[in-house]
């Protein structure tokens, strides 16, 4: 007597729903459900984290680019300006740009080096590929020490974001120092007790604390704000690492 062969179900809740129940009453229900997946392979969706790094990167920036929208709403941005007649405080706004705009080239590399970390394949161009490419046939040791350069050549990368914004604080800093040359500058001693002369003695004073104060507010601030995008990039990096030293000892035990 020829063997019937088992009827697949027509979708994957039904298969599923008899492999559970793989009882006497049903006892080819095992065997339909692996048919029907063998008919039916998973698609493979979409990775939630493959652009996670830069999704970080722009919801810090915009909440930051925010903050700084209402500050400028409430005339804090004008008011800083006007009272730093060194211009400094426009400086450090000027460094702090280029140091952004450095941390989003090094968020965008990162994440694509990431992508093409997941998306390996072997023999193709990709950054993940070289990388990987100095570590083929070598022993343990030798491994060892290329993942060491990798991880010191990778994590060089983040420094200077680091770098860029400490002298954030340092420019801050020195506007402070300015500040208090230009407060102490306008005093004279010697006409303290001339009441025509106070009025300009104060003037200046006050026009050098306000750049020392204005200028230390603006470097702290920003250099707040750039050093969250560091560690956003330390992180990317450390991830990206741990990824490729992942897929190096994979590909040397095969």
């Amino acid at each position: 007597m020829a063997y019937a062969i088992p009827k697949i179900p027509a979708s994957g809740k039904e298969a599923s729903t008899a492999a559970r129940q793989g009882t006497a009453e049903d006892p080819d229900a095992g065997r339909r459900h692996v048919a029907w997946l063998q008919l039916h392979p998973k698609k493979r969706g979409v990775d939630p984290y493959r652009y996670l790094l830069l999704l970080r990167f722009t919801l810090l920036n915009l909440f930051g680019f925010g903050l700084l929208g209402a500050a400028y709403a409430q005339g804090l941005v004008s008011d800083a300006l006007a009272a730093d007649r060194t211009y400094l405080s426009l400086v450090i706004f000027l460094v702090f740009m280029g140091g952004l705009g450095l941390s989003a080239f090094k968020a965008w590399q990162t994440s694509h080096e990431l992508n093409s970390v997941r998306d390996f394949e072997s023999g193709a161009d990709t950054p993940a590929a070289r990388y990987l490419a100095p570590m083929a046939g070598g022993d343990a040791d030798s491994r060892a020490n290329l993942v060491g350069a990798l991880r010191m050549k990778i994590a060089h990368r983040t420094a200077v974001v680091r770098h860029i914004a400490s002298s954030l604080v340092l420019l801050g800093l020195i506007g402070t120092v300015v500040g208090f040359i230009i407060a102490l500058g306008g005093v004279d001693p010697a006409h303290a007790s001339d009441v025509k002369s106070i009025a300009p003695m104060v003037s200046t004073l006050i026009q050098g604390m306000s750049t020392a104060l204005y200028t230390t507010l603006v470097g702290a601030v920003l250099n707040v704000w750039l050093m969250a995008n560091h560690q956003i990039l330390a992180g990317g990096t450390v991830k990206l690492i741990t990824a490729l030293v992942e897929m190096a000892e994979v590909h040397a035990r095969d």
